[in-house]
C-alpha cells in the first residue's frame, strides 16, 4: 500500500504546502520507501511510496511528458501490461509502474478511465488545463480512501488515504464511496461499476459451475503474485486463506518451471505469468512463505501448520499473548480508524502478525478477505429464512466490506508498510460467484457453510489432480478470526473492559455519540479510545457490526447455537 494526501482549489497552496506534506507524513507508515509532491496553482499532490512493482522507477506523484496530468495513487493494477498494449502507442511511459497506466486511460476516456482498470486502488488525478481533479476507488473499497471539506477554506476539496490526514484540515469528512468516481468540476460522485448483482431484489437463478469458480479464484490468485519484491501468504488455517495458500503455492512453482530458473539481469527476479498468460517481472521464493498468528495452542494455528506442512511452505507460526494484544489495542484503533467491536478483535492479532511479516522482509501477502460475505460463510447465516433473504445479505455484506474486513485488512498491514492483497475480491471472481443461484449457497442439513467453493475445489472425484488441501481442512467448520487465535483473547478483551467502564458510564454515554450509543462495555471502551485519537466528525465514518436473522449481541462466532452445537458434537 501507499498513502496520499491531495487538496484541489485550495486559496494559498504554496502557503498551505507545509501543512499538506505534514498530512502527508501522517499516512508514512502506508508507504516508508519515498516522499513526493506536485504542486499547481490551486492543488497539491502528497505521496508516500510503499515499492512493490517498477521498483527502480515508478516515484510518485506521476506527471504525463508535457505536465498536464499528474496524478498520486494508492494501489496496484493487475492489468496494466495489457492496458499499455492497448491504449495509445505515442504515449511516452516514463517509468515501469504499474500505475502510470492510469494517464493515458484519462486521456483517452475520461471520467469512464476507472471501468477499465482490474486492480485495487484509489487515486487523485490534477488535469492542468481543465483546471479539475479526478479521484477514483476500486469497486470492493479494498483500498481505504477518505473525502473531506473545510468551512475555512469553503470550494476546496481533500483527500486522504485515512482520516488522520483529513480531519486536522477538515471539519466534515466521507468515506469516500467504493465503486465511485468523482469530478471537481460538478462535485459530485458517479458510479462507474455496475455489476448484475449490485440490485438485491435482482435474484441471480444460474446453476453452479464448480469448474468456474475453480478456474476464476485461481486466475485471481495467479494475477495477484504480480511483484518484485518478496512475498507470501497468510494461513488462518480456515478455509479461505487456506485455499489462497494452496493456490499461490501450485502458480508459484509454475511460475519457476515456467521460467526454467532463468533470471533477469535487471532485478535477478524470476520471469512469471501474469493473468493473460503474458510474461512479466515477479519474485519467486525456492518455498512459498506463509505466515499465522494465535495465542498459545490456538485452533487456527493448528490447522495452519497442518495446511503448510501439506502445502510444503516454509512456515512462521508466530505468537502473542493477551497482554501483547491489549498493550497494541490503542494504537490498532489509531491505525484503524474505528470502534467497530468484531473489527477491533481480528485486527489487533493481524497488526502484530503484520509487524513480525514486515520484519522478515516481506512486503506484500495474500490474504483471503472476502469468501465469507460473497458465499453467506458466516454462522449467522444458517437463520437465513429463503434463497431471497440470503441473497440480499450477501449483497450487503459485500457493499459493506470497505468498512469491515477491508478496512482491517488495508490498515493492519499497511500500518506496518505491508500491502495486503485480497484474491477473493477480484472483480471477474466476484462478479461469477455472485451469479449463482443463492439457493446453492444456503447453509443445510446436508450442506456446510460455503459448500460450493469447497466442492469446487474438491478432486476427490478427480484422480488425475492433486489435491488442493487435506479434506479435514477444506471441510472445517468456519472460525472467525478473532476465535480461532484462541477463545482466550475476546474473554481477555471483555474482562478488560469491565475495568475501564462502569455501570454508570453505561448509564451516561457522551452527548455528541448522539444515537450511536455502544451497548456493551467492551463498545464503550472502544470508543473512549477512537474519542482520543479522533473528533466527532470522524465518527461518521464508522459502521458497527449490526446481526440480522439473529438476536445476538457480541459478534463472536462461539455466540452462535450452531458453532455450540457443531463443536459439542465433536468432543
Amino acid at each position: 500500500m501507499c498513502g496520499i494526501f491531495a487538496c484541489h482549489h485550495h486559496p494559498d497552496v504554496k502557503g498551505f504546502k507545509p501543512t499538506a506534506l505534514r498530512m502527508s507524513k501522517a499516512v508514512r507508515h502506508r508507504g516508508p520507501d519515498w516522499s513526493g509532491n506536485f504542486i499547481a496553482e490551486k492543488t497539491v499532490l502528497c505521496h508516500e511510496r510503499l515499492c512493490i512493482v517498477g521498483v527502480d522507477s515508478g516515484a510518485q506523484p506521476l506527471v504525463n511528458e508535457n505536465g498536464s496530468l499528474a496524478l498520486a495513487v494508492n494501489g496496484e493494477i493487475y492489468n496494466h501490461r495489457i492496458l499499455r498494449k492497448t491504449l495509445d502507442a505515442d504515449y511516452n511511459y516514463k517509468t515501469h509502474s504499474d500505475c502510470e497506466v492510469i494517464l493515458p486511460l484519462y486521456m483517452k476516456y475520461g471520467l469512464d478511465a476507472p471501468k477499465h482498470l482490474d486492480g485495487m486502488f484509489a487515486w487523485v488525478l490534477f488535469d492542468k488545463e481543465q483546471d479539475r481533479v479526478v479521484a477514483a476507488r476500486d469497486p470492493i473499497g479494498i483500498c481505504s480512501f477518505y473525502i473531506g471539506w473545510s468551512s475555512q477554506t469553503p470550494g476546496a476539496v481533500y483527500f486522504a488515504s485515512e482520516l488522520k490526514s483529513l480531519h486536522p484540515v477538515c471539519d466534515k469528512v466521507e468515506t469516500f464511496p467504493p465503486g465511485h468516481v468523482f469530478d471537481s468540476k460538478t462535485g459530485e460522485f458517479s458510479r462507474y461499476f455496475q455489476p448484475s448483482w449490485w440490485d438485491p431484489t435482482n435474484v441471480p437463478n444460474t446453476p453452479i459451475d464448480y469448474m468456474a469458480i475453480r478456474e476464476s479464484l485461481t486466475k485471481s490468485v495467479r494475477k495477484r503474485l504480480m511483484a518484485e519484491v518478496p512475498y507470501g501468504v497468510l494461513l488462518s488455517g480456515g478455509l479461505d486463506s487456506s485455499l489462497v495458500a494452496s493456490i499461490a503455492q501450485r502458480e508459484t512453482k509454475r511460475t519457476q518451471s515456467a521460467s526454467n530458473g532463468v533470471k533477469s539481469e535487471a532485478n535477478g527476479q524470476l520471469v512469471g505469468i501474469d493473468d493473460e498468460n503474458e510474461l512479466s517481472t515477479v519474485n519467486s521464493f525456492q518455498q512459498l512463505q506463509s505466515f499465522s498468528i494465535g495465542l498459545p495452542g490456538a485452533p487456527d494455528t493448528e490447522a495452519a501448520m497442518e495446511v503448510a506442512k501439506f502445502l510444503g511452505t516454509k512456515h512462521h507460526a508466530l505468537t502473542f499473548t493477551v497482554e501483547d494484544g491489549l498493550n497494541a489495542l490503542s494504537d490498532v484503533i489509531y491505525h484503524l480508524e474505528t470502534y467497530d467491536v468484531t473489527t477491533i478483535r481480528a485486527s489487533t492479532p493481524m497488526y502484530l502478525l503484520s509487524r513480525k511479516i514486515k520484519g522478515l522482509g516481506v512486503k506484500m501477502v495474500l490474504s483471503g478477505e472476502g469468501s465469507d460475505e460473497i458465499y453467506g460463510g458466516y454462522l449467522y447465516f444458517h437463520a437465513a429464512p429463503n434463497r431471497e433473504e440470503f441473497h440480499k445479505e450477501t449483497v450487503r455484506r459485500v457493499k459493506n466490506l470497505h468498512l469491515a474486513d477491508c478496512l482491517r485488512a488495508n490498515k493492519s498491514t499497511s500500518a506496518w508498510g505491508l500491502e495486503a492483497r485480497v484474491p477473493f475480491l477480484d472483480k471477474a471472481f466476484v462478479e461469477t460467484s455472485m451469479s449463482v443461484d443463492p439457493k446453492e449457497k444456503m447453509i443445510t442439513k446436508d450442506r456446510i457453510e460455503k459448500y460450493i467453493l469447497r466442492k469446487a475445489f474438491d478432486t476427490s472425484d478427480e484422480p488425475d489432480v492433486e489435491s488442493y488441501l487435506p479434506d479435514k481442512i477444506l471441510w472445517r467448520q468456519k472460525e472467525q478470526f478473532s476465535d480461532g487465535v484462541g477463545y482466550s483473547w475476546i474473554d481477555g478483551l471483555k474482562d478488560n473492559a469491565e475495568l475501564h467502564v462502569t455501570d454508570e458510564m453505561m448509564k451516561n454515554p457522551k452527548p455528541e455519540w448522539g444515537n450511536d450509543i455502544p451497548d456493551t462495555k467492551e463498545a464503550y471502551w472502544y470508543r473512549m479510545m477512537f474519542d482520543e485519537h479522533f473528533p466527532p466528525s470522524c465518527a461518521g465514518t464508522v459502521e458497527r457490526w449490526v446481526p440480522t436473522w439473529s438476536k445476538q449481541s457480541d459478534p463472536s462466532g462461539r455466540a452462535i447455537s450452531t458453532h455450540n452445537a457443531k463443536y459439542d458434537s465433536t468432543e
